[in-house]
């Protein structure tokens, strides 16, 4: 091709890979010697979507900086599809945001159009892969200077706050605490913990408040760098940041790894090395992704039985759901019908991802008749690659496809037809009705 073009083979593999325009003398060249009529290789690409993409780029939505010229030429030329979709999804916003705005005023479109608090941390922490050098650092040299072992951290971190910054922390009846679970007082120096918690729990809520005190610059930093524009999202930033301080404090991250491996994620064996409970664990598991020593890729998700979500966290290609209605047809519901037992299961989304889960439920404190059996199920899965270093899937063929359960992210996105757990239409997919006919539910045919 080199040849009959007249240029060298270093140029085509320039043209090739948008590394450089056509020329007209080349593009009268291949008109000619391919016989191309010169309006297919041109088109009218270039004179609607780069203006359409550099407009869009240009939306105040997109708080980074815009991509270059050549990098939308690439798009164009190398992704012309997806241009088009991400282009009517684009105009779809603004539609909806035009209409918005006949009803209400600039100020509160922004909150409406805004992501969740919730959702802007979750993809947050999965760009950082759930894992922070500089906060496990800091715990891995604190824990080193409080010393002892994981059954003496309450009074070794009730010590260390006495000692070293003069706060002293003492356990409180409900009937004087009777809607916290803890208070930090800083100008009095005073740490309160409700009764209402447990040991692990108490624990837990100690190492947060070492953490606001010891990483305390650590997290702002972390915080001015994400540059969220909302105040809620900033502030619950900070309060997870510094969870995964006390999380690494509690479970350093070597000795988790090296107990994780050899146990192969055995959780209830490492909460009972480390003075932890099940759910702590389990969340503690999907930040292993340190180079040269990653754990398995975990995904984490905590439902009530109403199927809401309160925690979410993900180092996997999964998409989890960011509100309730998590898919039916996954067992993590079915956990409720067995406190305390691991439910393990295989599963398979619509595009063909395949995971391997498991659930169990977790209790909340129980501190009067009144909060009896208000219980959590803990979700913890893996890509099924990485199934055979879990123990819990070892008496498992993962390379039996009759092993996975077809499920959905939500049945608002689900595409899987005549699926007879399907709770709402789909909104991506057109359902058949037929009148003479009833399908497995009412929403096909």
């Amino acid at each position: 091709m080199a040849q009959r073009l007249g240029i060298s083979a270093a140029y085509v593999n320039l043209l090739e890979s948008n590394q450089r325009s056509l020329s007209v003398q080349v593009l009268v060249t291949l008109t000619e010697e391919y016989g191309i009529d010169w309006r297919e290789l041109l088109g009218n690409r270039e004179e609607t979507r780069i203006p359409d993409l550099r407009a869009a780029m240009r939306d105040p939505v997109f708080t980074d900086d815009a991509p270059d010229l050549q990098e939308l030429r690439s798009a164009v030329d190398h992704a012309p599809r997806l241009v088009a979709r991400f282009l009517q999804i684009y105009q779809s916003h603004r539609k909806m945001a035009e209409r918005i705005n006949l009803l209400t005023d600039t100020a509160q479109i922004d909150q409406l159009l805004a992501a969740s608090p919730e959702t802007a941390i979750h993809d947050f922490f999965r760009d950082h892969e759930n894992y922070f050098h500089d906060l496990e650092q800091a715990a891995d040299d604190l824990r080193q200077k409080i010393g002892g072992t994981s059954d003496d951290m309450y009074a070794s971190l009730k010590r260390y706050l006495r000692v070293e910054h003069g706060i002293d922390a003492r356990v409180v009846r409900l009937s004087d605490m009777p809607d916290t679970l803890r208070e930090f007082q800083r100008d009095k120096g005073e740490v309160f913990l409700s009764e209402a918690l447990d040991h692990p729990n108490r624990v837990f809520q100690l190492a947060y408040v070492t953490g606001l005190l010891v990483c305390a610059d650590l997290v702002t930093r972390r915080v001015e760098k994400a540059a969220f524009e909302d105040k809620d999202t900033r502030a619950r930033l900070a309060v997870e940041l510094t969870n995964y301080f006390a999380a690494a404090l509690l479970m350093p991250y070597d000795s988790v790894h090296e107990l994780a491996e050899a146990t192969q994620y055995d959780i209830d064996r490492i909460a009972a090395a480390f003075c932890v409970t099940y759910e702590q664990v389990s969340h503690r598991l999907t930040t292993l992704q340190r180079d040269g020593k990653r754990g398995v890729p975990f995904f984490f998700l905590r439902v009530d039985r109403a199927g809401n979500i309160s925690k979410r966290f993900n180092a996997t290609a999964i998409t989890l759901a960011e509100q309730g209605g998590a898919c039916p047809v996954w067992d993590i519901h079915g956990a409720f019908r067995t406190p305390g037992l691991i439910v393990p299961q295989f599963v398979e989304l619509p595009e063909g991802e395949r995971f391997f889960t498991i659930s169990r439920t977790t209790d909340r404190p129980v501190f009067s008749r009144r909060t009896q059996d208000r219980r959590l199920v803990v979700a913890l899965g893996c890509d099924v690659s990485h199934a055979g270093r879990v123990g819990y899937a070892g008496r498992y063929d993962a390379t039996d496809r009759s092993l996975f359960m077809p499920i959905g992210i939500s049945c608002h996105l689900c595409p899987r037809q005549a699926c007879s757990q399907r709770a709402h239409q789909p909104l991506n997919v057109r359902l058949r009705i037929d009148a003479d006919r009833r399908g497995r539910t009412r929403y096909e045919s």
